[in-house]
């Protein structure tokens, strides 16, 4: 009996979690410490307050991490030009190069993760988890506002 498909994503997250731990294995790096490191990469220097949107944490959470990066020379905080009462936070050249590892490494994932579907059936795969996404996402949503609202 073939799983149902809800089995086989979670067991996908599950060993992607576990390839996570095994490659920062060792480091001071954590999944939260990486996905803040990959909101610097792609939005760029930022302040504290928008790594806390971006990242979906509390400002105190991101103070944590911030200061945790800072601590093992990922990431550093500069004046803001324009707002003395914030910084700026930006990857160090470190964090740079290991972002860039980081993203190859990605890259490659994806390719051989590919190559395990017939090209044929690439296109409607790609369409397929997209769909998948965008509709778990609205499910989230949904279920986040009602939350909000009382509604159960």
């Amino acid at each position: 009996m073939t799983p149902p498909l809800l089995d086989r994503l979670l067991q996908i997250g599950d060993l992607f979690q576990k390839d996570m731990a095994r490659a920062f294995d060792g480091t001071t790096l954590t999944p939260s410490r990486v996905h803040l490191l990959w909101m610097l990469q792609h939005a760029g220097p930022s302040t504290q307050q928008a790594l806390a949107h971006l990242c979906e944490v509390s400002p105190r959470n991101i103070t944590g991490l911030v200061d945790a990066l800072e601590q093992s020379g990922h990431v550093r905080r500069t004046p803001h030009p324009t707002d003395r009462r914030s910084v700026i936070v930006e990857l160090t050249a470190v964090a740079t190069e290991t972002m860039t590892q980081m993203q190859r490494e990605h890259d490659e994932l994806n390719k051989t993760l590919l190559d395990a579907v017939a090209p044929a059936d690439r296109a409607a795969v790609a369409r397929g988890v997209e769909a998948i996404a965008h509709r778990l996402e609205e499910l989230v949503s949904a279920a986040s506002a009602d939350s909000i609202t009382g509604k159960t």
